[in-house]
C-alpha cells in the first residue's frame, strides 16, 4: 500500500451507456465538427442544492461550451452509487460521475473510470488551482469539488427541555442522550445499513478521529488498538443506555437526516451538505452545529471528519474531452465559488473563497470547529473501502446484539482488514 494512494488536504448509474450523440438536431448547437454531445452527468448533488442551481450551472457551461448539452442524473446519495456501481459493473457509467473518495480504489481496479492526470494534460489544464485530488498510483482518479465536514447536530430545543448543554466529552454526550430519550425521541442515530456501510466512516470511526485517535499503522490496519476499542465500546454503552434510535442496522444516511429534522432524533453526526436539506424540509427546527465529543481527558487537536463530492470521468465514455470540459468549469473559481456557496462547503478550487462563512452564523462556527481540528477520514483511497466499513459493520453489529464481545469484533476485522489489504 505505501505510495500507492495519495491524498492532498487543502488548508482551510445511470440506466443507459456512455454519453449520447445526437444526430436530428434536437438538441446543443454546433461543436465546431458538427456533432452534437449530450453528457450524462450522475450525482446525489442536485437533491442537497437549492431548488435549480445545479441546473442552472449546466445552463451557463451550455452557454459557453455550444454543441455540448448536459442531462442530469440526479438521486440520492445511496441510490446514486448504487447506479455508478452498477455502471461500473456493466460497462455503462455515466460521462461524469459524482464520486465518493471511498469508491475511487475500487473502480480503478475495474478499470472503470479514466486517468484525469492524462485528460489533464491534453487539455492543457493547469491543475495548480486544484485544493486536492485523490491518486492511485501516481496517476488522479478523482477530484474534490466541494469538501464537507462532519460534525455534530443537536436540537437545541429538545436539549433545553431536557436542561442539558450541547456535549463536547463522552461522558456529556451519554448523560445528554439519556436526559432527551423518550418513548418518542431517541438520544442519538446510528446508521449500519450493509448496502451502505459509510456510517463506520461517518458515525463509527469518527469518534475516533475526533480524539485523535486512527485506525491505521503504518498504512496498515489496526482497529484492536485502544483507540478504536475505547469508541466501540463508548457507542456500545450507548446501545445499552437504550438511547440509539431503533433500526440502526438497516439506516443509511438519508434515514438519519430524516429522523433528526422530523424531531425525532436529538443529536446526530452528519455533513454540513444536510444544513439545506434540513431547513428546507423543517425551517422552525432549532438546531446547532459543534465539534465532535471527544474522550474524556483528551486536550490535544480533534479530527474533524470530512467527505468531498467528487468528480470523475467514466472509462466508456465515448467523450471524454467534452467531460473533462465540464470538469474544468466546474473546478473554476468562479462556478466552484458559486456551487461551494450554495452546497455549504469548503471549496475545491485554491482561489475560491465560501462566501457563506461570513453571512451564517451556523457556518461560521462550523468553520472555526474545522480551523481548529485537522481533516480526517482515513477511508480516503483505501482499497475496497467500503468492504472494509463493510467487513467492520457486520462484526460491529454481531458485538451490538450480543452475539461476539468487544475484543472478538475487533480480532474479527482486523483479519477481513488484513485480507483485503
Amino acid at each position: 500500500m505505501a505510495g500507492a494512494a495519495g491524498f492532498a488536504i487543502f488548508g482551510l448509474a445511470a440506466c443507459s451507456s456512455g454519453g449520447t450523440t445526437t444526430d436530428d438536431g434536437s438538441t446543443g448547437t454546433d461543436t465546431g465538427s458538427g456533432e452534437e454531445v449530450t453528457l450524462e452527468f450522475a450525482q446525489w448533488w442536485e437533491p442537497e442544492l437549492p431548488e435549480g442551481m445545479l441546473r442552472g450551472l449546466m445552463d451557463q457551461f451550455e452557454e459557453e461550451n455550444p454543441g455540448i448539452t448536459v442531462e442530469l442524473l440526479s438521486g440520492p446519495y445511496a441510490s446514486t452509487k448504487e447506479q455508478v456501481v452498477a455502471g461500473a459493473a456493466s460497462g455503462t457509467m455515466s460521462d461524469v460521475v459524482g464520486l465518493d473518495g471511498a469508491w475511487v480504489s475500487d473502480f480503478v481496479q475495474q478499470g472503470a473510470i479514466s486517468d484525469l492526470s492524462a485528460l489533464m494534460t491534453e487539455a492543457g489544464y493547469d491543475e495548480s488551482q486544484l485544493a486536492s485530488q485523490v491518486q492511485l498510483n501516481g496517476s488522479t482518479y478523482m477530484i474534490p469539488v466541494v469538501n464537507f465536514a462532519y460534525m455534530l447536530f443537536s436540537n437545541q430545543d429538545l436539549l433545553d427541555a431536557a436542561g442539558v448543554d450541547v456535549p463536547t466529552t463522552r461522558s456529556e454526550f451519554e448523560a445528554a442522550a439519556k436526559a432527551v430519550t423518550t418513548d418518542d425521541v431517541s438520544g442519538w442515530i446510528l446508521p449500519l445499513s450493509l448496502e451502505a456501510p459509510n456510517g463506520i466512516q461517518n458515525d463509527v470511526m469518527s469518534w475516533v478521529w475526533a480524539s485523535g485517535g486512527s485506525m491505521l499503522a503504518d498504512g496498515q490496519p489496526d482497529v484492536t488498538n485502544d483507540e478504536v476499542k475505547s469508541a466501540v465500546e463508548f457507542i456500545a454503552q450507548l446501545d445499552a443506555d437504550g438511547v440509539i434510535a431503533p433500526g440502526a442496522a438497516t439506516l443509511k444516511e438519508q434515514d438519519k437526516v430524516e429522523e433528526f429534522t422530523n424531531g425525532r432524533v436529538a443529536m446526530m453526526v452528519s455533513s454540513l451538505a444536510h444544513i439545506n436539506t434540513i431547513r428546507e424540509s423543517n425551517p422552525d427546527l432549532n438546531f446547532t452545529l459543534s465539534a465532535l465529543p471527544a474522550e474524556d481527558g483528551y486536550t490535544g487537536e480533534r479530527g474533524t471528519p470530512y467527505a468531498s463530492w467528487g468528480i470523475g470521468v467514466a472509462e466508456n465514455s465515448e467523450h471524454k474531452a467534452e467531460a473533462f470540459k465540464l470538469i474544468e468549469f466546474l473546478m473554476s473559481e468562479a462556478a466552484n465559488g458559486e456551487l461551494a456557496n450554495a452546497a455549504n462547503a469548503f471549496p475545491g478550487n485554491s482561489t475560491a473563497v465560501p462566501e457563506f462563512v461570513e453571512n451564517d452564523p451556523m457556518f461560521q462556527t462550523a468553520f472555526d470547529v474545522w480551523q481548529a481540528g485537522y481533516p480526517a477520514n482515513e477511508f480516503v483511497g483505501l482499497p475496497v473501502a467500503e468492504q472494509l466499513m463493510r467487513d467492520f459493520s457486520e462484526q460491529f453489529q454481531s458485538m451490538l446484539a450480543g452475539e461476539i464481545d468487544v475484543d472478538t469484533a475487533l480480532a474479527n476485522a482486523q483479519a477481513a482488514w488484513e485480507e483485503e489489504f
